[in-house]
């Protein structure tokens, strides 16, 4: 579809692999919960194939988060009153504020 809708990606733990690289980070907004492991590949493997040291945490969400790979970072507990306000802000200002214009 050519429609632009809102897409909220919601990272838990572990995302990693494909998701990492694909839909999980193409959100309009991107949560994350609390202590999430999020990677593309795991720490081993980076450490194997690259022949160096992962710094211990780097692949924690509160170190990406602060590395601006998200927006949020929201407990699971509270997770449904903060996409509830996200949602209700979407439907007063839509992502395509020329989408009215173009419909009629």
């Amino acid at each position: 579809s050519n429609k632009k809708l809102f897409y909220v990606s919601i990272l838990t733990s572990p995302t990693t692999g494909g998701v990492t690289a694909s839909f999980g980070m193409l959100g309009d907004i991107i949560i994350a919960e609390p202590n999430a492991y999020i990677a593309f590949a795991g720490k081993r493997v980076i450490e194997q194939t690259l022949n160096t040291t992962v710094p211990e945490g780097s692949q924690a969400a509160e170190y990406l988060f602060q590395k601006g790979l998200f927006d949020l970072i929201v407990p699971r507990n509270l997770l449904k009153s903060v996409l509830s306000e996200l949602f209700q802000f979407h439907a007063f200002v839509p992502l395509n504020l020329n989408q009215n214009e173009t419909e009629h």
